[in-house]
């Protein structure tokens, strides 16, 4: 089964026999076979017939809709969310500080050992000397130290983010395309190329994990690491950390790199506060450069051709097979996503003791 994206401002999607159509502006058609559809992205605005939505229903095809940006309009979700017993051992971890701070401290470390990783490799790589790099290599070291002794959530977060800021700090030396601009993070807007490239791969990727959690009856919202809140889905923020790196970062350097994506892939637009239509990275990031309020906001945007490129990359990369320590054996990192909801699973449940973040080589 696969994730289908639809691409379109125009268009619609209609029900012929148990077949899904997109007709297309041009009268050009597509033909959607449910029973090999995992998942299904709308990007643009398309109209939906009733009989063509009451298929989605029957064969429970989570839906997500974006704008033509890739900001996130609503979605269709058919998770199962009748274990009742699960969802309160959940509250019951939310309620327990030292559990929570176990697992939230577990998904800190998995993710700055990552960090870590990516960082040596780049050091290899390119022979790093400079001194912004050696004090990041040092900086992020001592916040893994700190924050495997942590004793509050708070510290974690606070040692999650001095670690964010020094990766990012030399993320840019492994981008080798002379036009890609990345000085730092930033996002809601993206001020440059290759943010724009993160921010959208953090999107694809949440989605997956969103997915992934509810696939197992989880609630998306009662979350350990990110505070949570109203509708805030911090437990989805909490399980996307360990794939960052590993996924949506060494795909982005590749996509530069490999030349995939072209300076014409990319698009400044202006926006207004009030109609901001741009990829959201919701989570929480101490690194991201914030914005002062104003009347606009300029961002820089993937084109429809961009996005293209960057769908068909990132459902490639999590096709790939690579190997899963507790398995012992090479798994897609779709798989793996799957893997750790249903071993987060285990530790809400008290089958396991110890949640354990996925860590790459």
């Amino acid at each position: 089964m696969a994730a289908i994206y639809i691409l379109s401002d125009f268009g619609k999607m209609i029900k012929k026999d148990e077949t899904l159509i997109f007709v297309q502006n041009d009268e050009t058609e597509r033909v959607i076979f449910p029973f090999k559809t995992e998942h299904l992205v709308i990007m643009g605005t398309i109209s939906i017939s009733g009989s063509a939505l009451r298929l989605l229903m029957k064969y429970k095809i989570g839906t997500t809709f974006l704008s033509a940006n890739g900001k996130f309009n609503g979605k269709l979700s058919f998770g199962d969310s009748k274990n009742v017993f699960l969802r309160q051992k959940q509250y019951q971890i939310l309620s327990d500080e030292k559990s929570s701070l176990e697992i939230a401290r577990s998904i800190v470390l998995g993710k700055i050992r990552n960090q870590i990783n990516f960082m040596q490799r780049i050091k290899r790589k390119d022979g790093l000397e400079e001194k912004t790099a050696v004090s990041a290599f040092s900086a992020i070291k001592n916040a893994l130290s700190s924050a495997e002794k942590a004793e509050d959530i708070e510290k974690v977060r606070g040692y999650e983010g001095i670690a964010a800021r020094n990766y990012f700090s030399v993320f840019g030396y492994n981008i080798h395309c002379e036009w890609a601009e990345f000085k730092k993070r930033s996002k809601n807007p993206p001020r440059s190329n290759v943010n724009a490239v993160l921010s959208f791969l953090y999107t694809l990727l949440m989605y997956r994990v969103e997915s992934a959690l509810e696939s197992q009856g989880l609630d998306v919202c009662a979350g350990n690491l990110h505070a949570i809140n109203y509708g805030k889905q911090a437990l989805v923020f909490d399980l996307m950390e360990e794939f960052r790196v590993p996924i949506a970062d060494t795909l982005c350097c590749a996509l530069f790199n490999l030349g995939t994506l072209k300076e014409s892939d990319f698009e400044k637009k202006q926006f207004s506060n009030d109609d901001a239509d741009f990829p959201l990275d919701k989570s929480p990031d101490f690194s991201a450069e914030r914005e002062e309020q104003s009347e606009s906001v300029s961002a820089v945007l993937l084109t429809k051709d961009g996005l293209k490129k960057v769908i068909a990359a990132f459902e490639s990369k999590i096709d790939s097979l690579v190997f899963y320590a507790p398995t012992a054996e090479k798994i897609s990192y779709k798989k793996i996503i799957y893997e750790q909801a249903k071993h987060y699973k285990r530790v809400i449940s008290g089958e396991e003791k110890e949640y354990k973040p996925y860590y790459f080589k």
